[in-house]
């Protein structure tokens, strides 16, 4: 009995040496980027309400009714680094929230460089730099274009944007008679314009130009604001240097295929063909 006991004793020791032998240390990701390569996903947040940025082709499905310019770049970010693309559909206000909190691994929204968004995040370089630049403006109603030349004329005037917007900032800064009518997505300030609950809408001129071609009721006014864009920058949680690091090497990537120029103009194409209006 007792060379039983022995024997048996001797048995497990010998089995959980053996599995102690077998067993890997499983290493944490060091940051970010390694979790994101670890998983195989890499997480996207978007407001896509912003054609050709992004937007929603309603002819498609899931994942796949997201696109755009930006879904296009996010894809080949996601193609570069070998994972799988999420995206995350969600207001434009809470994308910096998002990104900040850990929620997501990036934003792609149309994204201008901000000096608070830069204290709040990691941004990219920037990326779709473009030699044709429709700048910052306001969309009117159409028969009330001759109304809205210059600065002045907003003055007194309910203007709709985007809250955390660069629209907001730029509609404060430089039209501060004008009085502001805080949205949550831009179709929602285009209904209230037609409606006449507003006088305007802050827009980028590219993206108004799609909406007045979609929209015959409203067109760009004839202002435009003092600024110029340097292109759009991708969004990233504060302190994460390597995955921004390695995103600015994939922009740069895309730009020497001139890819971006080639997304652009596929996704006007598309945003004209499906009527987009948000």
């Amino acid at each position: 009995m007792k060379k039983i006991l022995t024997y048996l004793v001797i048995a497990v020791l010998t089995m959980s040496l053996l599995a102690g032998c077998g067993k890997k240390e499983v290493k944490e990701p060091a940051n970010r980027l390694e979790k994101i390569l670890a998983d195989g996903v890499i997480v996207m947040a978007t407001s896509p309400d912003f054609a050709p940025s992004e937007f929603i082709d309603d002819s498609k499905e899931g994942q796949d009714m997201y696109v755009g310019v930006d879904i296009d770049f996010a894809k080949y970010i996601a193609e570069n680094l070998g994972v799988e693309l999420k995206i995350e559909a969600m207001d434009f206000s809470a994308l910096q929230t998002a990104v900040s909190l850990g929620q997501v691994d990036m934003v792609l929204a149309g994204l201008a460089w901000k000096e608070e968004r830069a204290e709040a995040m990691e941004l990219s370089d920037f990326y779709n730099v473009t030699s044709e630049d429709n700048g910052q403006g306001i969309l009117v109603k159409t028969d009330e274009v001759a109304n809205y030349q210059k600065a002045e004329d907003f003055s007194g005037k309910t203007i709709a944007v985007q809250a955390s917007s660069l629209q907001l900032s730029l509609l404060e800064n430089q039209l501060p008679d004008a009085k502001v009518e805080l949205v949550t997505n831009i179709n929602d300030g285009v209904m209230m314009l037609i409606a006449g609950k507003v006088d305007g809408v802050g827009v980028a001129g590219t993206n108004g130009k799609t909406i007045s071609g979609n929209y015959p009721e409203v067109e760009m006014s004839g202002f435009l604001y003092e600024y110029e864009s340097e292109g759009t920058v991708v969004g990233m949680p504060k302190g994460e240097t390597e995955l921004c690091a390695k995103i600015n090497e994939i922009i740069a990537k895309a730009a020497a295929e001139d890819l971006f120029t080639k997304w652009t103009e596929e996704a006007t194409i598309l945003a004209n063909e499906i009527g987009w209006k948000n």
